[in-house]
């Protein structure tokens, strides 16, 4: 993943972290200061500070290619390799669609 692709990766997680962060306003509201409202929120807290000490990806540690491609040629396929094969959705040749 790229630099440019990493900046956008983390906007777009922050940009989830802020709408959290309104839900659990409004949850607040609707429940008032419970247990369960207070653990949410404390949960969004985390989750916004887990974003902001994950700094720049390090070049490093970037996910490599998984390998060469592979090249499929446009030549058709021995048609016995098909032999006795049904067409998808129609059954076999000796019957009949309902």
């Amino acid at each position: 993943m790229g630099t440019t692709r990493a900046s956008e990766s983390r906007d777009a997680v922050a940009a989830a972290i802020t709408t959290l962060e309104s839900a659990v306003g409004r949850l607040r509201v609707a429940y008032g200061d419970t247990l369960g409202v207070r653990r949410l929120a404390s949960d969004v807290a985390r989750l916004s500070d887990d974003l902001d000490e994950l700094g720049e990806p390090q070049p490093g540690l970037l996910p490599s290619p998984a390998g060469p491609l592979e090249t499929i040629p446009d030549t058709p396929y021995d048609p016995s390799m098909w032999a006795g094969a049904e067409d998808e959705g129609l059954g076999a040749p000796d019957r009949h669609a309902p």
